[in-house]
């Protein structure tokens, strides 16, 4: 149960909010008036939204130089009298349907975007009961003796291990009132690292004054839960200044490189609308009012600029989205964002988290070897009995050391060694005393959970409890196991040598209060441990066999002491302690004369439980070309065996682990180092990549890439964005970031495709990002059949529309230069709009439905997914021939048309207008790769609606001569001249330079 209480409510309840800049403070407890800074209530609210500004801005920002020149256009064509050309609707009708569309589907988008966002911030926060810290707080006092909470930190750190906090000694040991002392805390300004904490406390009413230095033990983050026991605290920063904000970037408007691309392609479109109508009036020769009649060009060429293009590619990408989630193959995904999916096909670089990502932050026991035997999963019944035979002999020791004696050593050992807290649930109402709560606690077996900074050492517990000795209390000074027949060992705890990421190792020296033996205990990586350790020939090669099994290992060993033995090393531990200079290189001087010829008792495996289908997943990611950095809160070590075990590392590829380095001239070494390593994958620390970031940004990242798989550890999640950021400023790809905990939302938000997983540490990341999914394996069926197909869909529709006004100002281009080069429109009214709506909409559209390979085939062979990252199927080459083809046709129904029906000039618009309908479809049907029954009824209902139109349309067409047999021929043959070259074509390059994908679907 957790209550956090509001100290000095009146004040702190919304205190500090940054203004101009961020502020070293003080808070006074009790004293409103004497806190040095008052700032007006600041709320949770991340963003305020305005959809009818938002929306417009968006659009804008995606196209603002197609709409800017079609507004001009337009401008210009209906206000100046002169310039005037068709009906004013032909012109605002599309524009508006674009602009309705486009408004209609972001709105949608954002009103569900802020729906979650104050579903969110709108949670009130008085007494918390099992909910999260909402700011961040020094830690005064605990309702537990031990004077010392743990607290979860999965949506901070993405960790969903338990950190151990330790209240302020003054408060926690004062009997009194909190509101009775006179007393202040001292804070930093707010920062970033969440690692770290620098303040005093000071108590006033006492002689002398009580000072005491805070650190980050003392502090309790927003977004935290207290595990264990009620808490108090004082408020030292609230709202966008607390640790969790700062860390989490805004979201920012996402634009697909799709979009992008279009944009480059309108222009180049804009250009030739420009040449052309150039090309007309200097072909005319510039007589008369020759700058009016370059404008009526312009106007007249103005549907080279499809403004149908956003209205298909936006229903387009809606529709996708449609398809991820109905797809039962990954259920419960869903898109949040419709603006990108295409996105998801293009993808280069995926930057991933661990923790509750690619594992599930669940260890189990494997093995444990003792040099001359090893036990697995399926002989642990085995140590169990020699652990009841050992507490049930009454036999003195014998000389040579049994296999039951090594063992029991071994599990006893592990049963010490550890910094776990077992915790007993009370079935009392919290009132804030624990005596009184104690004699109500159950503390039976059943009843037990442990908690610990690291679920490594909760897994060896509970194996220790599975086979017979068992851990049932424990607190600052002392600890008791239970043996298989109820006895209770009790041990004092002397020293305790907390594990480092630089000593690799923690040690613990207990004494045993039946015996009063003092031994010392040390476990840790392998590498640390080796040259500790007696002369043995057996550790190294079985440490590699189980890390080849994915298996984290530890080091066991110990050292008895006499008690001469202690009192000497505490007087000069304690001396060391409290030296001025060097303290910590003297403190391990001292420790270090200790861990010498230690006693090797066992090898411990422990496994880290990984999602389900992980390595198969990265296998195809990998196959598929792209690469994959592994971004993590957690230690450098798990960080390795986890990379190892899930095959983001090959087994035959070696493994650089980045040495930790502090300065300029170390990290240029270090540089120099990596880069004599070929085909290697690269680990870093946190600390050692904003060093080289610092000094050799462009020689890192360069270095980095050229890796097959990156591992970062003891990122923060403001690292972790901006190493998002960093690859998209120096290889130009496309990103995408996936997580599941709230110090992921930072890098979700960054990269250009973010994916959230709903899990165990929240829905933080899953609201913040655009795709959400329920298990990581289903990244590879979004990616390789939804990204794949979402892309070449839209890059096929894109290139039709842009097809479909090519032709048509083709046409006019012709009509125009027959009759000497005037600027007279061939189709006028309902006849434009009908052609880029219910004439041609349909089929056209009907695109979103082809695929050129079967889903199961795309998952088969992710190598098809390679080819996409080039950008092959939407560049100016494919462009080009989309160019010519128009060209082609354009030219073949016009010149078709005054040939062929020479003598019925007069109906040139209902000649060559229906052949342009009939060319259409028939091109629809030309690239379709796989035929769906849609596109079937796509394809009959628009020429259905052509046909039934022309009755109605007399002001265009003349049904008693269109009823005729010579009409219906000679259309049918100017289609057939503007259609069979480009299949015949098509026919052959696919027999004899077919595509990858159609080699796969014969």
């Amino acid at each position: 149960c957790l209550m956090v209480c509001f100290i000095c409510c009146d004040c702190l309840a919304h205190v500090f909010r940054r203004k101009k800049e961020l502020k070293a403070r003080t808070v006074w407890l009790g004293c409103p008036e004497k806190c040095e800074e008052k700032y007006p209530k600041n709320g949770i609210k991340n963003q305020k939204y305005n959809i009818f500004t938002f929306v417009p801005g968006v659009l804008y920002q995606q196209f603002k130089f197609f709409l800017n020149l079609y507004f001009l256009v337009v401008a210009c064509s209906q206000f100046v009298p002169s310039l005037k050309i068709g009906y004013l609707y032909t012109y605002w009708a599309p524009l508006g349907f674009v602009l309705a569309v486009t408004v209609v589907r972001e709105a949608v988008d954002e009103v569900r975007r802020f729906q979650r966002d104050k579903e969110m911030n709108s949670q009130l926060y008085s007494k918390l009961t099992n909910q999260r810290i909402p700011a961040d707080m020094i830690f005064l006092r605990t309702s537990e003796k031990t004077g010392s909470c743990f607290i979860r930190t999965d949506q901070l750190d993405g960790e969903t291990d338990w950190k151990l906090k330790v209240a302020v000694s003054c408060t926690q040991r004062l009997p009194a009132d909190l509101f009775s002392i006179s007393a202040y805390v001292y804070a930093q300004r707010p920062q970033l690292d969440i690692h770290s904490f620098e303040g005093n406390f000071t108590r006033e009413d006492t002689d002398p004054q009580i000072h005491e230095s805070l650190s980050i033990e003392n502090t309790l983050w927003a977004s935290t839960v207290v595990a264990s026991g009620t808490v108090i605290g004082v408020v030292i920063y609230t709202g966008k200044e607390t640790r969790s904000v700062l860390n989490t970037s805004y979201a920012k408007n996402k634009v697909g490189l799709l979009d992008l691309e279009l944009n480059r392609l309108t222009k180049a479109l804009f250009l030739a609308q420009v040449v052309l109508s150039v090309v007309m009036v200097a072909l005319q020769g510039f007589v008369g009012p020759w700058f009016r009649n370059l404008f009526r060009f312009i106007v007249l060429f103005s549907y080279i600029i499809p403004i149908s293009l956003r209205v298909n590619l936006d229903m387009g990408k809606s529709a996708y989205g449609w398809m991820i989630m109905k797809d039962e193959n990954i259920p419960g995904t869903v898109v949040r964002t419709s603006t990108i999916p295409e996105e998801l096909g293009r993808l280069v670089y995926l930057l991933t988290d661990k923790t509750g990502t690619l594992t599930q932050n669940e260890m189990i026991f494997k093995r444990l070897h003792l040099g001359t035997v090893s036990y697995g999963t399926d002989t642990m019944d085995e140590i169990q009995n020699h652990i009841i035979q050992s507490y049930t002999q009454t036999s003195g020791p014998k000389v040579r050391k049994s296999v039951s004696s090594r063992i029991h050593e071994a599990v006893k050992a592990i049963a010490l060694c550890h910094n776990v807290t077992p915790v007993y649930e009370s079935h009392t109402a919290v009132n804030g005393e624990a005596e009184s709560a104690e004699a109500d606690q159950d503390f039976s077996d059943d009843n037990r959970t442990y908690q610990a900074s690291s679920p490594d050492e909760v897994a060896l517990v509970r194996w220790t409890e599975s086979v017979g000795l068992t851990l049932v209390n424990r607190d600052l000074t002392s600890l008791q196991l239970k043996t298989p027949s109820g006895q209770i060992l009790s041990f004092h705890i002397l020293q305790i040598f907390p594990f480092t990421s630089e000593s690799k190792r923690m040690g613990i020296i207990v004494r045993e209060e039946s015996t009063g033996n003092i031994t010392f205990y040390m476990k840790g990586a392998d590498v640390a441990m080796a040259s500790i350790v007696q002369y043995n020939d057996w550790l190294e090669e079985e440490c590699g066999n189980m890390a080849r099994e994915g298996l984290r290992t530890l080091v066991v060993a110990k050292k008895s002491l006499s008690e001469e033995q202690y009192q000497d090393f505490e007087n000069r531990y304690n001396q060391a302690k409290l030296s001025i200079h060097d303290r910590a290189l003297k403190v391990a001087a001292v420790l270090e004369s200790l861990e010498r010829e230690m006693e090797l008792l066992c090898l411990t495996g422990v496994e880290d439980q990984l999602q389900t289908d992980v390595r198969p997943t990265l296998e195809l990611l990998r196959n598929a070309g792209i690469k994959i950095w592994m971004l993590t809160g957690d230690k450098l070590e798990t960080a390795t065996c986890i990379a190892k075990s899930s095959h983001l590392v090959s087994r035959n590829q070696d493994i650089h682990v980045f040495k930790s380095v502090s300065n300029r001239g170390e990290a240029h070494l270090e540089l120099n180092a990596f880069r004599r390593k070929h085909d290697c994958a690269l680990v870093i620390s946190g600390d050692s990549l904003e060093v080289c970031l610092r000094y050799y940004e462009h020689e890192f990242v360069e270095l980095a890439c050229q890796c097959p798989a990156v591992v970062c550890c003891r990122c923060s999640p403001t690292q972790k964005a901006q190493i998002v950021t960093l690859l998209q400023q120096h290889t130009a790809n496309r990103t995408c970031a996936i997580g599941d905990g709230g110090n992921d939302v930072s890098m979700i938000q960054a990269a250009h495709c973010g994916i959230g997983i709903e899990g165990k540490e929240g829905k933080q990341a899953s609201l913040a990002a655009d795709f959400s999914i329920t298990q990581f394996k289903h990244i590879g069926r979004l990616l390789m059949v939804h990204g794949r197909n979402s892309y070449k869909r839209s890059a096929a529709l894109g290139q039709f529309v842009m097809h479909r006004g090519m032709i048509i100002s083709t046409m006019q281009a012709v009509f125009s230069s027959i009759f000497f080069f005037a600027s007279v429109p061939l189709y006028q009214g309902f006849l434009m709009v009908g052609y880029a709506t219910i004439y041609t909409m349909f089929p056209v559209f009907s695109l979103v439905l082809d695929q050129d390979v079967k889903p199961d085939m795309a998952l088969l062979y992710p190598e098809l997914y390679k080819d996409l990252t080039k950008g092959r199927s939407l560049s100016f080459k494919t462009f080009l021939i989309w160019v010519l083809i128009s060209i082609y046709q354009g030219g073949i129904l016009m010149y078709g048309a005054l040939l062929l029906f020479e003598s019925e000039f007069v109906h040139v618009v209902a000649i060559s207008f229906t052949a342009l309908i009939l060319t259409e479809l028939l091109m629809v049907a030309l690239t379709i790769r796989t035929w769906h029954w849609l596109m079937v009824v796509a394809e009959f209902f628009s020429l259905g609606c052509y046909l039934a139109s022309l009755a109605f349309l007399n002001e265009y067409f003349d049904l008693s001569f269109i009823t005729t047999w010579p009409f219906l021929w000679k259309v049918s043959a100017i289609t057939l001249v503007s259609c069979l070259p480009l299949y015949i074509i098509k026919y052959l390059k696919r027999k004899f330079s077919p595509p990858s994908y159609s080699k796969l679907s014969s």
